[in-house]
């Protein structure tokens, strides 16, 4: 589990708040101060142009996807693909822990 009041880890999920991408998920691929996150899905947000975001127009979901985490730290980078991957993965469970009737942060 991570704590809510930490900062963003890379790898993180995260729903968006606020803006265009109202109610999306996407995942954290870089954090560039205590303020801001570049976020991606590998679909409309590529991870070579992701989208910063104020981290207070975001909820930080304490799940972190592995596979991304550790291509960004070994590479520096991570696959369209794996982000697509990693997301689609997330929302299946999240969908199915719903239906089941558990809170989204479970």
């Amino acid at each position: 589990m991570i704590d809510p009041d930490s900062s963003p880890i890379v790898g993180q999920f995260v729903l968006i708040k606020q803006g265009r991408e109202t109610g999306q998920f996407a995942i954290v691929v870089k954090v560039l101060d205590e303020r801001f996150v570049l976020i991606a899905d590998g679909e409309k947000r590529k991870f070579n142009t992701p989208k910063k975001k104020n981290i207070q127009h975001l909820e930080f979901l304490d799940l972190v996807s592995p596979e991304v985490q550790n291509s960004i730290k070994e590479t520096g980078r991570v696959t369209n693909g794996k982000l697509r991957y990693a997301l689609t993965k997330f929302v299946n469970e999240q969908v199915a822990d719903l239906k089941k009737g558990e809170p989204l942060n479970g």
